[in-house]
Order: structure tokens, then C-alpha cells, then sequence
């Protein structure tokens, strides 16, 4: 037998354990990581997510939230996990495209510690502001910043988040001045705009909707460059006096690096399904998400690839030292 008939044996060998292995998969319960606290829109496209992934693959699909340090504790957790698909994280955009600016060394590396598997959202924010404030559109925000500028403060869920991010972005492009006071996720700081103890903060739709609407928080503009459908009323920043401001958010599932990719694409595959569920995508819209075309495992990683680049300038514009 020649060696390239042995080789030929080899990898057939080698793509029918593969394939037995996608078959088989999920084999056990499936973890789905959130590096985000209960309550915020990451947890919420998680929860909807591994529901109708449970009922899919016929396995228990759990979520686990990690908050903490800018998503890389999850990040390097799923990193360093089993590469079988058993252990997801529901990766942002802060994750696997602005981390790498914010630190010298960082604990995983995005495209080779992963295996993406399919992007699922975009994640406007809005800017919100506590209502007895006194302020009611963003050159009134601009002109009480400008005029106190060693009193005003603002709200993130941590360095390197979008709260913390998207703030720093509207200040190198207005001139304000304000200190960041990071907390562990997102509905904290929220929490603590709506009862005065920070003035404003960045917040993805999902949680701020409601206060919106009961006035407990007002809000000054959206950060993406389209109104978003959830919250029509709300303009875009770049309309509301911030000409060229837009910044958005992202998020999909990825594994650990070496996962098999018949289960990567299986997993892929059901996530296209569960996305194209009109309940799934009606949950999604109304938390004020913008629903994407889930493509290809290899295209996600293409995409990762490119904003990685596209975040470090926006990092250096912003004027962010990494750690």
C-alpha cells in the first residue's frame, strides 16, 4: 500500500469520527456563558437562544453568567474549556474586537483561541440621562458638562464595555469632560442613573426601554446611524448634534479553538434556524437588538478579523491607554 493510499485511509478515519461526533453532539448539557450579570441585553439573547436551542439538540442548554474585567474572565474560561461544543460564550464585540486595543496582554487571543460560529445581532445603545437632570437634548448635555467640568460623572459596565467605550467616543467628539465610574454589568450603573447617583450613562436598549417610556430616564439619542424600530421616537446621535457619531455593538457564539467543525457547523446551522423563528426575532426587536444574517463560521471570523482593526482606531480616536 503507498503512503498516499495510507493517507487517504487516515483522513477518512479521521472525518468519520468527526462526523460520528457532530451526530452525537450535544452528548450532555450545553453551557452557554455570559460575561455579562443577569438582567442586561446579553443575558437576554442567551436565555432566548439556549431555550430554543435546548428544544433543538434535545439537551439542557444552561446559562452561566461571569461577569468581570471586560468580559475576559468568560472569554478566557471558554478559551481554555474542552474544544467539543459542550461550552459556549455568548461572545460581544468588546470581546473579540475592542479588548485587544485595551490590553497589552490579554488573556486569549480572539482568532486563535476561538472557533466563531455564527453572529446574531447588532446591539444599539442609547444615551440616557437621569430626568431631574435638567437636561433634555445633547447640547444641553454638552453645555451643563462644559460648564461643570470636574463634577460630572458617568456610568459602564466596565473598562472596555460600549457603556465605557461609546462615552468616551462622544466626549473626544464634543469636548466634554467626565469621569468614568465603572460597575459590574451594565443594570447596576443603570440602576444608579435612575436614582441620581450618576447623571448619564450608555445603555443597550433592552433594560433602558422601560424607563424610557415611564420617564424615570431620559434619553438623548440612540448610537447606531438609523433609528432603531424598538424606539423611533429616540434619533440617532449623529441627527441629535453629534454629526458622524455611530457605534454599535455586536454578538454571536463561539468555542473553544479545535472544536470539530461538523459540530461547529451543526451548531451553526441551528442557530440559523432559531434565528429565522419569528418569536425569536420579534423578542429581538423589540429589545431594540438589529437582526443579522447569520452567516457562515468562517465569515464571522472574517468579520472579527476586520473590526478588530476598525475598534483600534476608534480605541486611539477616543484616547483609551491600554492596560
Amino acid at each position: 500500500m503507498t503512503g498516499r493510499a495510507v493517507l487517504a485511509i487516515l483522513a477518512a478515519l479521521f472525518w468519520t469520527v468527526f462526523d460520528a461526533a457532530a451526530q452525537d453532539y450535544p452528548s450532555r448539557m450545553v453551557t452557554i456563558i455570559v460575561p455579562y450579570p443577569p438582567g442586561g441585553g446579553t443575558d437576554l439573547i442567551a436565555r432566548t437562544l439556549g431555550q430554543k436551542l435546548s428544544e433543538r439538540l434535545g439537551k439542557p442548554v444552561v446559562i452561566e453568567n461571569r461577569p468581570g474585567a471586560a468580559t475576559t474572565i468568560a472569554a478566557a474560561a471558554v478559551a481554555k474549556s474542552a474544544p467539543d461544543g459542550h461550552t459556549l460564550l455568548m461572545a460581544t464585540s468588546t470581546t473579540l474586537a475592542i479588548n485587544p486595543s485595551l490590553y497589552k496582554q490579554l488573556s486569549y487571543d480572539p482568532l486563535k483561541d476561538f472557533s466563531h460560529i455564527a453572529l446574531v445581532v447588532n446591539v444599539p445603545f442609547v444615551l440616557v440621562v437621569n430626568s431631574s437632570l435638567g437636561v433634555n437634548s445633547v447640547a444641553d448635555l454638552v453645555k451643563l458638562a462644559k460648564s461643570k467640568p470636574a463634577e460630572m460623572n458617568y456610568a459602564s459596565g466596565g473598562v472596555g464595555s460600549p457603556h465605557h467605550l461609546y462615552m468616551e467616543l462622544l466626549k473626544s467628539m464634543t469636548g466634554i469632560e467626565a469621569k468614568h465610574i465603572q460597575y459590574r454589568g451594565s443594570l447596576p450603573g443603570l440602576n444608579d442613573v435612575v436614582a441620581g447617583h450618576v447623571p448619564m450613562m450608555f445603555s443597550d436598549l433592552a433594560p433602558a426601554l422601560a424607563l424610557i417610556a415611564s420617564g424615570r430616564v431620559r434619553a438623548l439619542g440612540v448610537s447606531s446611524a438609523a433609528r432603531v424600530p424598538a424606539a423611533p421616537d429616540i434619533p440617532p446621535l449623529a441627527e441629535a448634534g453629534v454629526p458622524g457619531y455611530e457605534a454599535v455593538a455586536w454578538q454571536g457564539l463561539i468555542a473553544a479553538a479545535g472544536t470539530p467543525k461538523p459540530i461547529v457547523d451543526k451548531l451553526n446551522a441551528e442557530i440559523r434556524a432559531v434565528m429565522a423563528m419569528p418569536d425569536v426575532r420579534q423578542i429581538f426587536v423589540n429589545a431594540g437588538l438589529e437582526l443579522r444574517e447569520v452567516g457562515a463560521p468562517d465569515v464571522f471570523t472574517s468579520y472579527v478579523r476586520t473590526e478588530i482593526g476598525r475598534w483600534a482606531q476608534v480605541v486611539q480616536k477616543a484616547g483609551v491607554v491600554p492596560e
